[in-house]
């Protein structure tokens, strides 16, 4: 999935917090104001102030003999801390992955939701436009990288959107501020005539690493994607979880039991193609006034029965009050357990392959669900793990190579190794974490690496450098770098299955 970051910034954060709880405030110049050596000094204007030449920094007695209707508060320096907690919560309806980005700002992980606004530019705005009607003056951008949207949201005037792929034309003309960088290396760029972004990023990386340091590499790659960077959601993201906006507010007890219905099928179908079962799960409303309501329910057994959740569910879906209207259903499940269906004792049999109730069983499968749907798989002489097995022609066809069980392998193994963001040492140690699937997992304990090569005759890629790997939650993966690091370019990682 194409990655896509939204950057939020409130440049008046804590003042539009006070004129929040006192609306009151909403017309009037305010300032902030805190104690320095025996002066008050502002510390931070509302929109009105600023306009009227008000600064931060000014003392708040000159302030005053500028403006004599100002408004001057005690600044509290826990505010901008507090607000963006809970407006970072609150933007989870847009986004699952939401995080605090310093003191003025949001990044949310935008990636597979701006469709459901119908595309970027209306996503965006609804965020933005939701926000000013709660009061807060905020700017934003959407970007493929998280240091491009957030060049966008506070330094570019004329548009909020990158198109994909298009982040270096879109930041080209903005100061070197938009990067992120030192106030130091700013400052040495303006003096050096380097006011603009183009004017330096097409530089010989050795140059500007001897000129101003290895950070601003690093920004430049951030911002043009060659480098990840991860966030920390102030929520992180349930593995299992099903999301249902609502094009329109849903306000009946018959919406909320439909919009349940649809999420239960879709988790259980998830949780019953990993053979797994809830044994906990949360169902979310989020409503239109801004206020969410929970319900819950366990179960003594793992289950992924959608008929028997759904009872449990309707026993407390009563409590939920919709309100002005729900815009959005959220449904996780927090705690999942291992779930087989029973085992029928055919394979206890001595006859095995042999044995004709087998025959029975796939005949009758195959009249139900097709051939194609029933499949015995057999070793073959290949040395990656994808190609080391084939399908069966038929139930009594006989291998030509033993499994290999000299070294651990996965019971579950992906048809196609998917690409994961890693952070590693390099050059041969294993990764510190990983993010799959929007996920970070911290690695505990790993072993490696176990090199597999390709066939000299086949040659479709590099060699692989398999880890073992366990994460804090104690769950193993089986990892691979594809081929070796090549001096600023690091390798490419991918998770290839799952041990039990």
């Amino acid at each position: 999935m194409e990655k896509r970051y939204v950057s939020i910034w409130f440049h008046h954060l804590r003042t539009d917090g006070f004129s929040v709880r006192e609306p009151a405030l909403l017309s009037q110049p305010l300032v902030l104001s805190t104690a320095s050596h025996g002066k008050m000094m502002v510390t931070a204007c509302n929109r009105i102030a600023e306009a009227q030449g008000i600064a931060v920094g000014m003392a708040v007695a000159d302030a005053r003999a500028i403006l004599p209707g100002l408004v001057v508060k005690e600044d509290d320096p826990l505010m901008a801390t507090r607000l963006l907690r809970r407006i970072a919560e609150w933007c989870i309806r847009f986004s699952p992955i939401v995080a605090i980005d310093g003191q003025d700002g949001l990044i949310l992980d935008a990636s597979g939701c701006t469709h459901l606004w119908e595309g970027d530019y209306a996503y965006v705005s609804a965020i933005l436009q939701r926000l000013l009607n709660k009061g807060y003056h905020a700017r934003g951008g959407i970007a493929d990288t998280i240091g491009s949207a957030w060049a966008i949201s506070r330094y570019h005037r004329s548009c909020f959107v990158a198109e994909k792929g298009l982040q270096l034309e879109t930041i080209s003309q903005l100061p070197p501020a938009a990067l992120r960088l030192e106030p130091e290396t700013t400052e040495r760029l303006l003096k050096l005539g380097l006011t603009r972004i183009c004017d330096f990023v097409a530089m010989p990386p050795a140059s500007l690493r001897r000129r101003f340091g290895v950070s601003i590499l690093t920004r430049i790659n951030q911002a043009l994607g060659h480098e990840m960077e991860f966030i920390e959601p102030v929520e992180p993201a349930p593995e299992y979880q099903e999301r249902l906006p609502c094009p329109e507010p849903i306000s009946t007890a018959t919406g909320i039991g439909i919009g349940l219905e649809r999420m239960l099928e879709a988790l259980c179908s998830r949780l019953k193609n990993e053979s797994l079962g809830l044994r906990k799960a949360v169902f979310r409303i989020y409503r239109s006034d801004g206020k969410t309501q929970a319900i819950e329910t366990g179960t003594s057994r793992p289950t992924n029965s959608v008929s028997h959740l759904l009872r449990l569910f309707e026993l407390k879906t009563g409590t939920l009050a919709p309100g002005p209207g729900i815009e959005l259903f959220v449904l996780d499940a927090p705690v999942t357990e291992p779930h087989n269906a029973a085992q029928e004792k055919l394979w206890e049999s001595a006859e095995g392959l042999e044995d004709h109730r087998l025959a029975a069983l796939i005949d009758r499968l195959a009249g139900r669900l097709g051939m194609e749907q029933i499949r015995r798989y057999l070793p073959d002489e290949h040395y990656w793990p994808e190609r080391s097995i084939r399908r069966a022609v038929t139930l009594e066809e006989k291998p030509v190579a033993v499994w290999k069980t000299d070294r651990p392998r996965p019971v579950q193994l992906l048809n196609v190794p998917e690409r994961i963001e890693v952070t590693a040492p390099i050059p041969d140690y294993p990764p510190m974490l990983f993010r799959y699937k929007g996920r970070l997992h911290k690695i505990k304990r790993a072993d490696g690496p176990e090199r597999i090569e390709q066939e000299w005759w086949i040659q479709q890629g590099e060699h692989r450098d398999y880890y073992y790997v366990e994460d804090e939650e104690a769950r193993r993966y089986w990892l691979f770098r594809s081929g070796h690091y090549n001096g600023d370019q690091g390798a490419e990682w991918f998770i290839h299955g799952f041990f039990a």
